[in-house]
């Protein structure tokens, strides 16, 4: 099971889509024919120009904060001096708004960010908000994963992160799919973009705990041999333990919650109640709704309360 890098290594979900630079070269691409999917910000700058300095950052900032329904691409006209001299851009910075492959608006100076929001808010006026559309693409990326193709999953989830670089649903979809595929540290690349204050999440979490899941079985050994092992010794509870582990990271989900459930049957105090410790880990990782942490809960009730 191979999936292909969708462009989000450490700087993964960044909104590369949403904010880029343009050349001479690439501006009919970027710009002209980008303006008729939705409207495009030009923004004319140089290096040596202070308010430019000041108005990046606030442009920056309200197009992430429109999720989608604006671009910014950014000139410099210093590097690029034919496109701003052809529109008769005369000084910096300098923003128009192309709608449909044509100049339709456009401001200068370092305007305050209420200014250039209202600016978008008026330029995206009766355009429909993306959540929706993201709602539904989600939906697909989800069905995919249960339809076992965690490559199509993760192309989808990457993207909503070219739209919305913070979207939790996706972040965690995107790790799980490469978890899936055994690209662990991909994995954990895509989990170090989540925000410090939302890594709790319950679906972060989740993720992160397929994570340890998959690293702990690199270290218990084939499942082969644990079988012979735990054959040869029922009583040998760590040999079993470490079967669990094995055959979860396997993709084994009833076998492995069912040699836990045995331990659990046979010596509760085991390792602490280790077993049923790593039971419940195995829950979080799977999901609630899983059919093998439902059926795993509901053998486990049976045992301790029994």
């Amino acid at each position: 099971m191979t999936i292909v890098d969708q462009g989000t290594g450490p700087a993964a979900g960044a909104p590369a889509d949403l904010i880029k630079d343009t050349t001479t070269q690439t501006f009919v691409k970027d710009v002209i024919e980008e303006s008729k999917r939705q409207p495009v910000l030009i923004d004319f700058w140089a290096p040596w120009c202070g308010p430019c300095k000041q108005l990046t950052p606030v442009l920056e900032k309200a197009v992430r904060a429109a999720k989608g329904k604006v671009k910014l691409v950014k000139m410099n006209i210093d590097e690029h001096p034919a496109i701003p001299g052809q529109m008769g851009i005369q000084s910096i910075p300098a923003v128009i708004a192309f709608v449909n492959g044509q100049p339709a608006d456009g401001f200068m100076g370092a305007v305050p960010e209420s200014q250039v929001t209202g600016f978008i808010d008026k330029l995206t006026k009766g355009m429909p908000s993306p959540e929706g559309d993201i709602t539904e693409i989600l939906q697909e990326a989800e069905a995919a994963m249960a339809a076992g193709d965690p490559a199509t999953a993760a192309s989808i989830y990457a993207e909503v992160l070219s739209v919305d670089a913070t979207n939790l649903t996706a972040l965690a979809g995107l790790a799980r799919c490469y978890v899936t595929a055994g690209a662990l540290e991909q994995a954990k690349q895509t989990l170090a973009m989540v925000p410090e204050s939302k890594r709790n999440d319950a679906a972060i979490s989740a993720v992160q705990t397929m994570i340890d899941l998959a690293e702990q079985a690199k270290d218990v050994g084939p499942v082969a041999e644990l079988e012979q092992k735990v054959a040869a010794n029922p009583l040998d509870h760590q040999a079993r333990f470490d079967l669990a582990v094995a055959l979860n990271a396997a993709g084994k989900r009833a076998d492995a919650a069912g040699h836990l459930l045995e331990i659990v049957k046979r010596d509760r105090k085991w390792d602490d109640d280790g077993a049923r410790r790593k039971l419940v880990q195995f829950f979080e990782a799977w999901g609630p709704e899983d059919d093998a942490t439902v059926d795993s809960r509901k053998r486990l009730s049976t045992i301790l309360f029994s």
